[in-house]
């Protein structure tokens, strides 16, 4: 297994008032063979080409919400990939007011285009698995905005055990038997005696898992759902001393944003969507390490791997 393929590239990580160095809410998730896009805030098309992403291997689009910050580049972006003639189909997940809103712009601007755009639309006011491959499962996250908000859980199904080609050599198992060995089963040999797994096969490799948490106020409500992620990415608009404009525009600290990632027993936390009023992202990470160390700051471009 290459563990570098497990990556999060952050697209935009500015918040809704445009700022010079960041651009809006995007990231590019690398997960078990995929290419999801988690939002696609406005010049996203223009950030993928910056960074040399292969805008065609994206399968899926998951929206966390209809704020604008998070979906303005949809259109540009389903627009140049008909000028590029893409002609596989493109699933968007989203609040089902999106395809309402987005389809007459892909009738009126988009005709030329030679591929399905396919809404997955998805219930925001509850957790439902809305995604899955034989290897992974994508899981929406209810959260606490002024509008209706969703985050997103990336869990890889638990992999196949592997073979101990000593053991299976030593007690002559067949080769027919070894997918049922990867899958927990016992050896009976030809005398009836049962030889049992664990002697025959050692663990899985590590199933990583990515959530993803858009716009929201403080809601201990989603730690269940995002318990022991291999890394949490958390909107970190205000620092914790903007107790009015928190409350008020239902967003978190970098104190929440880490306590979060501390009571779901996160391994890695990624903080973003600063508010620009602020000139840099260092109180923000001073105030989250505070709580949990092993805290990181989006910035525009930069990779994040999932293992480290």
């Amino acid at each position: 297994m290459n563990t570098s393929e497990y990556r999060v590239t952050i697209l935009g990580s500015g918040s809704a008032q445009p700022n010079i160095n960041t651009f809006h809410s995007a990231q590019l998730l690398q997960m078990a063979g995929r290419h999801f896009l988690i939002d696609a805030g406005e010049g996203v098309q223009i950030r993928l080409k910056q960074y040399h992403q292969n805008l065609f291997g994206i399968t899926n689009i998951f929206i966390s919400h209809l704020h604008g910050d998070h979906c303005f580049g949809l259109i540009g972006l389903i627009s140049t990939l008909g000028l590029m003639d893409r002609t596989a189909p493109l699933y968007i997940h989203a609040n089902p007011d999106l395809e309402r809103l987005l389809t007459p712009l892909i009738k009126f601007f988009c005709t030329d285009a030679h591929f399905e755009v396919c809404f997955e639309n998805y219930s925001p006011y509850k957790s439902a698995e809305i995604f899955s491959t034989p290897t992974l499962t994508v899981t929406t996250i209810p959260l606490k905005h002024r509008v209706p908000t969703c985050g997103f859980l990336f869990k890889e199904k638990t992999k196949l055990r592997h073979i101990n080609r000593r053991m299976t050599d030593a007690f002559n198992v067949p080769i027919a038997m070894m997918n049922k060995l990867k899958n927990g089963e016992d050896f009976i040999t030809p005398d009836g005696e049962v030889i049992k797994n664990e002697r025959l096969t050692t663990a899985p490799s590590h199933s990583y898992s990515y959530a993803y948490i858009s716009d929201t106020a403080y809601h201990e409500r989603i730690i269940p759902i995002i318990e022991g992620c291999d890394c949490l990415y958390h909107e970190a608009t205000y620092l914790e001393s903007d107790t009015l404009r928190i409350a008020k525009t239902e967003h978190s600290s970098a104190k929440q944003a880490a306590t979060i990632a501390k009571l779901a027993n996160a391994k890695k936390l990624i903080i973003g969507h600063h508010s620009s009023r602020y000139n840099t992202a260092k109180p923000f990470l001073e105030e989250a390490k505070q709580v949990f160390e092993n805290t990181f700051t989006a910035v525009d471009g930069k990779t994040f791997y999932l293992q480290e």
